[in-house]
């Protein structure tokens, strides 16, 4: 292991400071922090807890409730820290468990909450277990904690099935047996380094409530949850037959996905978390068919949230996000869930740059498009997403525009995916790039030793600091949004809308005194003058009770 953890932190008595609003999770917005790409604190070009610790009160001040953590646990770094190899150490390129503690005081002593990313679906190769389970060899109890099988073929030459990893090529790899000889295979849904535990197994769950357990007690406000759809495979790991090669967004039914039994699992997880205070709260990352199926996650004895993969996924088109608002809240309402709704994520690319392509390039483009049109998309889909009822996630740098960065090196990219040739060509590097703070310096204030990944020469011109106090700047229309948010009880909360009559492209709905116009064409349309504007992403022109929303554009408005 990495790193000592014998002891832990004290448990974080700062949490009763953000104790005071029951079901906050319900209209919260959820900010997640990608670690190694948000700030560096010690300056060795790598992003850090030290560094994310600094920069809590601009998260304060932005006006999110929760900061979501991406993996900084010790680990190899095969896949940027979803190779877990200790789940109850921080890897030094991180800091230390001290950092994390202070972290989670930080951030309740400024009324956040946090929420740290679980893997439960694989380890590392490194982690403990899966090294005892090699050097033992076939037949041993270690090595019925994954899925180790004999090939096929006259010598187990062949995988035992035609699975297919996600970051393409065979979802097994074969191993050497501590004899030298070739031996059996294992499963490995992501990369070769990321074996998949075998949930059937009752040690793994042990392990993992003992792992909640863990952080609990220093005083995360809840866990978002990595692959929750992914933990029991079907029995006896049927072919996929014709199937075509899954992707990260693939909604077809699979063997390994989305299975019945995982639901047992989270109700056992949940009442592991209920025996905390202070309204904690699981978050699936689940990729189901179905937003109906996403629905299962969130009934009352199992988790509190499942993003909205659905959504993520719609074009910018009125027609198409009418329906998946319709049908996400109508999968949602019977459970008692709140919705979700996200744009961007550390996984897809940015949508200010899926928008400024044709619609139909799915959720992994790597060409820059149109940025002036992807800008304002971007900004109008923002206003649109933070009027819905339920809870948004944003993504680190959304709030300043940020596109993908499309043009990386070949040599500098890390994606596991661009390493394996039947993959995804590694596109996740591009929404990777560490964020710019200021206009200018060696990394535009993300830390004093360069930045792991090159940041574009115009980002300085995106920076907070170019962009705090500057009239229509993207940061501005969020920190704006977001007071606007908080202050009404009409946004965020509930569980409907009001659909309002409107021109062919244009969304238009009342919750409360408060209408949204979310204008998804290329020309100006004309629309009644509900109120008074509380906010635009653009600029619109009102006269005689009339308001002209220009293309691409979303507005808010109050009856009162």
């Amino acid at each position: 292991m990495s790193q000592q953890h014998s002891a832990a932190p004290a448990p974080n008595s700062a949490v009763s400071a953000v104790e005071g609003r029951p079901d906050w999770w319900r209209d919260a917005v959820i900010y997640q922090v990608y670690p190694r790409s948000f700030a560096d604190g010690n300056g060795d070009g790598m992003g850090d807890l030290e560094g994310v610790r600094t920069r809590l009160p601009y998260l304060r001040d932005l006006g999110v409730d929760a900061v979501w953590l991406s993996p900084f646990y010790a680990s190899p770094q095969a896949d940027a820290g979803y190779d877990v190899a200790d789940y109850r150490a921080v890897d030094p390129m991180f800091g230390t468990l001290l950092d994390a503690d202070a972290l989670i005081r930080d951030a309740h002593a400024l009324g956040l909450r946090i929420i740290v990313d679980l893997v439960p679906n694989h380890s590392s190769d490194q982690y403990e277990w899966f090294k005892r389970a090699l050097a033992e060899g076939p037949g041993s109890p270690s090595r019925d904690r994954y899925h180790f099988r004999p090939g096929k073929g006259k010598n187990g030459e062949l995988p035992p099935n035609d699975w297919e990893s996600i970051f393409g090529g065979p979802a097994w790899t074969r191993v050497t047996e501590p004899d030298g000889t070739p031996g059996e295979w294992y499963l490995h849904l992501f990369a070769p380094e990321q074996p998949d535990f075998n949930w059937e197994h009752p040690a793994v769950g042990d392990e993992f409530r003992s792992i909640l357990r863990f952080w609990l007690d220093m005083g995360v406000d809840g866990f978002r949850i990595d692959v929750a759809h992914g933990m029991v495979k079907a029995e006896g790991l049927p072919d996929l037959g014709d199937h075509e090669q899954l992707t990260l967004l693939g909604n077809d039914v699979m063997p390994f996905f989305d299975q019945d039994g995982v639901h047992d699992i989270y109700r056992e997880w949940r009442l592991v978390l209920d025996e905390y205070s202070g309204d904690r709260i699981f978050v699936a990352e689940a990729w189901t068919p179905t937003v109906e199926r996403t629905a299962n996650y969130v009934r009352p004895d199992e988790l509190h949230q499942a993003f909205n993969f659905q959504y993520l996924a719609t074009h910018w088109d009125a027609a198409e996000l009418r329906t998946v608002v319709n049908r996400t809240l109508d999968a949602m309402r019977p459970v008692g869930a709140p919705a979700t709704w996200v744009l961007s994520n550390h996984d897809v690319t940015r949508h200010a740059t899926r928008f400024a392509n044709p619609a139909g390039l799915g959720t992994q483009i790597r060409l820059a498009g149109d940025r002036e049109v992807g800008l304002r998309r971007a900004r109008a889909a923002t206003l649109l997403m933070l009027a819905l009822p339920g809870s948004a996630y944003v993504y680190q740098g959304e709030e300043l525009g940020l596109p993908d960065v499309v043009d990386l090196p070949d040599e500098v990219r890390q994606d596991p995916a661009y390493f394996r040739g039947a993959g995804q060509d590694g596109f996740r590097d591009g929404c990777r790039v560490p964020i710019p703070w200021t206009r200018t310096g060696p990394s535009y204030g993300f830390g004093d030793g360069g930045s792991w990944l090159p940041q574009p020469a115009d980002w300085g011109g995106l920076s907070v600091e170019a962009q705090t106090g500057e009239p229509g700047s993207t940061l501005e229309l969020y920190r704006a949004a977001l007071a606007v948010r908080r202050e009404r009880a009409d946004l965020g909360a509930g569980d409907a809308v009001e659909w309002l009559r409107a021109p062919e492209g244009v969304l238009a709905f009342r919750r409360g005194e408060f209408v949204c116009v979310a204008n998804t064409t290329g020309e100006s349309v004309p629309m009644p003058a509900y109120g008074r504007v509380l906010l635009a992403s653009g600029e619109i022109t009102e006269a005689a009770g009339e308001a002209k929303v220009p293309a691409d554009t979303t507005v808010w408005w109050s009856a009162s």
